[in-house]
């Protein structure tokens, strides 16, 4: 309000009172599994393979999870929330590397790998000298090649620390903060006195791989509280995707894990995608097999069967994997070209990097697979090896489900992630008609920039979308209440699964 002084004219700049809703990625892919290093329960966001290689390390025979995310950006991927879990070698073992760097005192520093793992082994510890007399000290640590001790591969120096907890420099505080690569030992006695120079390289030693991760370090409902497994997720702020590739090569996921994670994808506007199982070899005992692999739901979906690609630990010779990642990257690609309205299947939707399936699908054998709610993967004359199918969990004919194909329960959504987002200014507003026009104005421009992408049905904003928020949908009880209610409804668009063609023959002159 401008305060009047003088006759004249005055100027004031209002409030336009348009809050614009911004729409929310729609291919974060969370991968949840086994690593030979890296954080342990801490989702850490990956963009290339290259970068999850350097933070979780390369392909591990006993870690199906790096040959999935290689898949997922080989396949048009971009953004990866990966997961490590760890599975202690012994009971109450930690199983980090460690070592004793002398100090003054008698009491050595005693250090430890960041993380699980017997790369470990590769970090050194140096004592560089340091000025007479001071109190500090400087630390470097290297990482050293596996193939090479002689090649240092990676390196972090911190100078002027101390061993005095309390301390603005206080080692321990300064590396857990900073360093990849180390931390100290908070479980060790205290250092008596400051580190002694050590030029050469101090090797750490010790650290274990752990043993074969179960449904106990993924899904089990006592990780919950603790924020370990799938449940680490929630210290993400967002992801679209999970995939839980094999808990080891010959080790599925339980049906008590796939339901876990549906139910987690459910209650954070995400999809799970579903692997076959190994044992999943014959198309005609498939339709028996999904109720026993999960239960059904309309944030899961099922893909068969399994692929065949290049492994590169075994000399490029072919081998079979599951194919949760390179689909995920499918979905990914068709976001970013499409949109996630658009079904990630069809001949765009090729599968890159695979050289063959574990099963060549025939249309009679996909004509039973389809009714059941499963997504075939199909070898296509031209087109290659592609994703045919676009149905979540609840696909099943028989169930006649709203959210029976993939495209639309994805795009509902994003409309819902998105308005959730964008719609957080609304609380503690004045709940009457001006901040309802508001609402109406602001979700309808989200809902009409939808529409002139093509994400509805429609010839019209009218027919494709509508947003209500007035007295028809706010009574006066629910003011009191303090609750304002939205109602958004839209009509999607579902893709062309069936394409019947009519032929008729004319005779002519007729």
């Amino acid at each position: 309000m401008v305060t009047t002084s003088y006759p004249g004219v005055y100027i004031q700049e209002l409030d336009s009172g348009v809050r614009v809703i911004t729409g929310v990625s729609t291919s974060i892919t969370a991968f949840v599994g086994r690593a030979r290093r890296g954080p342990v329960d801490s989702p850490t966001t990956v963009n290339t393979f290259g970068e999850y290689v350097r933070r979780f390390g390369d392909l591990w025979d006993e870690s199906p999870m790096g040959h999935a995310v290689a898949q997922f950006f080989a396949n048009g991927g971009s953004e990866a929330l990966i997961v490590r879990v760890h599975r202690p070698s012994a009971e109450n073992a930690n199983d980090l590397a460690a070592v004793d760097v002398p100090a003054d005192g008698g009491m050595p520093l005693r250090l430890v790998a960041a993380a699980p793992g017997t790369w470990g082994r590769q970090v050194r510890a140096v004592v560089p000298p340091h000025p007479a007399g001071a109190n500090s000290f400087h630390l470097t640590l290297q990482e050293v090649s596996v193939a090479n001790p002689r090649q240092v591969v990676n390196e972090e120096r911190f100078l002027n620390l101390s061993t005095a907890q309390g301390d603005p420099r206080y080692v321990g505080d300064i590396l857990a903060a900073q360093s990849r690569l180390a931390a100290v030992d908070a479980t060790a006695p205290p250092p008596a006195g400051r580190p002694q120079v050590a030029q050469e390289p101090i090797a750490f030693t010790g650290g274990d791989d752990g043993r074969r991760i179960t449904a106990a370090q993924v899904s089990d409902g006592g990780l919950e509280d603790e924020r370990k497994g799938i449940y680490a997720l929630d210290g993400a702020d967002l992801f679209n995707l999970l995939c839980i590739p094999p808990f080891a090569p010959d080790v599925d996921p339980d049906q008590a894990t796939w339901d876990s994670a549906a139910k987690y994808c459910a209650d954070h506007r995400a999809m799970l995608i579903v692997d076959p199982p190994e044992g999943w070899t014959d198309p005609g005992g498939v339709p028996a097999a999904v109720p026993s692999l999960m239960t059904r739901s309309a944030n899961a979906a099922v893909y068969f069967p399994r692929i065949r690609a290049a492994d590169p630990l075994r000399e490029n010779r072919l081998g079979t994997f599951v194919p949760c990642g390179a689909v995920a990257g499918v979905i990914a690609r068709t976001d970013a070209t499409r949109g996630v309205w658009k079904a990630p299947a069809g001949q765009e939707a090729t599968l890159n990097g695979v050289a063959g399936l574990t099963v060549r699908l025939t249309d009679q054998q996909q004509g039973k697979l389809n009714p059941e709610g499963v997504n075939c993967l199909r070898t296509l004359p031209a087109a290659g090896r592609v994703v045919w199918g676009a149905r979540t969990g609840v696909g099943a004919d028989q169930l006649a489900d709203q959210w029976a194909y993939l495209p639309v329960r994805r795009l509902a959504l994003y409309i819902e992630e998105s308005l959730y987002r964008g719609t957080q200014w609304v609380v503690f507003e004045p709940n009457d008609e001006p901040l309802w026009a508001q609402i109406r104005l602001n979700v309808g421009a989200f809902m009409k920039g939808l529409f002139r992408r093509g994400a509805f049905q429609g010839t019209t904003p009218a027919q494709a979308y509508f947003v209500r928020c007035d007295r028809t949908v706010n009574p006066q009880e629910d003011i009191d209440r303090g609750i304002v209610n939205v109602v958004v409804g839209f009509a999607p668009v579902k893709p062309a699964e069936f394409v019947v063609i009519s032929i008729q023959q004319i005779r002519p002159g007729a």
